[in-house]
C-alpha cells in the first residue's frame, strides 16, 4: 500500500463496506475522536469514545445532519477549490501514524501540490460560531491538528458551508506543542482505557446514562453493594436535587409572575427578549378509556420497557444495611 504524506496507508476504504469501515474505526483514534478525547466537543466525550470502540452501544443512527454533511462534502470540496484556486483529490485509504499505531485518519481530501490536507463541514445558520471573524470549533480545530500529527502535514484547510448563509475557508497552521499535546492525550487515553478496559468518568450526558443502562441490566439480584469512598458523592445528589426543587419553584414564580402581566397577550418584549406565550394544542390517546372500553385493543398495543430508575433513601432507623 502506498504512503500517503508521511502516514502508513491502512485499508482501502473503497474496496470494503461501511459495516467493516466502521469495525476499522474502533482499532484506533480517529480525528473526530480527537476533540472529545480532549474535552473539547459539547457533543461527546471520552466516555462515549470508549464505548464506541469498545462497541458497549449500537452504531449512533444516522440523522438527517449527518446525512446533508456526507451528501454536501463534494459540494464543500468544490466550493473550496473555485474560492482558492486550488487543486484537491481523494484519498481512499484510511490512514495511520508512523510510529503511534491506535492514531488513525480518514481525511476528506489532499491538496494537490502541497504538504496538507482539507476537512469539509456544513453547519446550521443557527451556528453560533463567528466565522467571519476567524472563529472555528475547537473540536473541529482538535480534528486537524489530529489529520496533522498523523500525516505530517503542515498545515490543514478547513471549509465550512453554513446553510443558507455563508461559505468560509481558513487555513490551520501546524503547531508542534499543539500536536504533542494531542498526540500524549490520546495516547494516555489508548492505554489507560482502551487497552486496560478501564472506561473514563461518565460525563453526566444522556447518551452515557444509555450506555450505563446496557451495560448494567440489573439482572444481578444480591440486595447490596458497599459503595465504600461514594459517601460524599450520595450526600452531595441528595443535596442537589433539594437545590434543583428550589431552582425550580423559584423559575415557576418568575413565569407565573410574567403570566399575570401578560394576561390574555401571547407575546412580550423586554430589551433582548421576546416571551412567547401561545395556545397550543396536542393530540393524545385516552389509554384509561381504551383500556376500560377496550381492552383487547389496548393490550394489543401495550409495550414493555424495562429501565432501572436511581433513588437515594435515609436509612430507617434500626435498619442494619449492612445484613439486610
Amino acid at each position: 500500500m502506498p504512503n500517503v504524506l508521511n502516514a502508513k496507508s491502512l485499508v482501502n476504504i473503497s474496496e470494503i463496506s461501511h459495516e467493516q469501515w466502521l469495525e476499522w474505526r474502533k482499532k484506533g483514534i480517529g480525528g473526530s475522536d480527537a476533540g472529545a478525547i480532549m474535552g473539547l466537543n459539547p457533543y461527546s466525550s471520552a466516555f462515549q469514545v470508549y464505548c464506541d470502540k469498545k462497541g458497549l452501544m449500537p452504531e449512533t443512527e444516522d440523522n438527517e445532519a449527518m446525512r446533508q454533511g456526507r451528501d454536501l462534502e463534494e459540494y464543500v470540496a468544490q466550493r473550496f477549490v473555485e474560492k482558492e484556486g486550488k487543486q484537491i483529490r481523494r484519498c481512499n485509504f484510511m490512514l495511520q501514524h508512523k510510529e503511534n499505531d491506535f492514531m488513525l485518519a480518514n481525511v476528506d481530501r489532499l491538496i494537490v501540490g502541497e504538504n496538507a490536507g482539507l476537512e469539509c463541514k456544513t453547519t446550521s445558520l443557527l451556528t453560533r460560531t463567528d466565522y467571519e471573524a476567524g472563529e472555528i470549533p475547537p473540536y473541529y480545530h482538535a480534528q486537524c491538528v489530529h489529520y496533522m500529527a498523523v500525516t505530517g502535514a503542515t498545515h490543514w484547510y478547513i471549509a465550512i458551508l453554513v446553510l443558507n448563509k455563508a461559505f468560509y475557508v481558513h487555513k490551520i497552521e501546524r503547531n508542534e506543542d499543539e500536536i504533542k499535546t494531542l498526540i500524549q492525550n490520546e495516547r494516555s487515553f489508548w492505554v489507560d482505557h482502551i487497552l486496560a478496559n478501564f472506561p473514563p468518568e461518565a460525563d453526566g450526558s444522556e447518551r452515557a446514562g444509555k450506555v450505563i443502562q446496557q451495560l448494567y441490566k440489573g439482572d444481578n439480584h444480591e440486595p447490596y453493594v458497599l459503595l465504600y469512598g461514594l459517601e460524599d458523592s450520595v450526600r452531595q445528589i441528595r443535596e442537589l436535587d433539594e437545590k434543583v426543587k428550589e431552582l425550580s419553584r423559584e423559575e415557576e414564580r418568575l413565569k407565573q409572575a410574567i403570566e399575570l402581566e401578560m394576561k390574555e397577550s401571547t407575546m412580550g418584549k423586554v430589551e433582548g427578549f421576546v416571551v412567547n406565550y401561545a395556545k397550543y394544542s396536542r393530540t393524545s390517546v385516552d389509554s384509561k378509556r381504551l383500556k376500560s372500553e377496550k381492552p383487547d385493543i389496548y393490550n394489543e398495543y401495550l409495550k414493555t420497557i424495562g429501565y432501572r430508575k436511581f433513588e437515594i433513601k435515609p436509612i430507617r432507623s434500626g435498619f442494619n444495611w449492612i445484613t439486610q
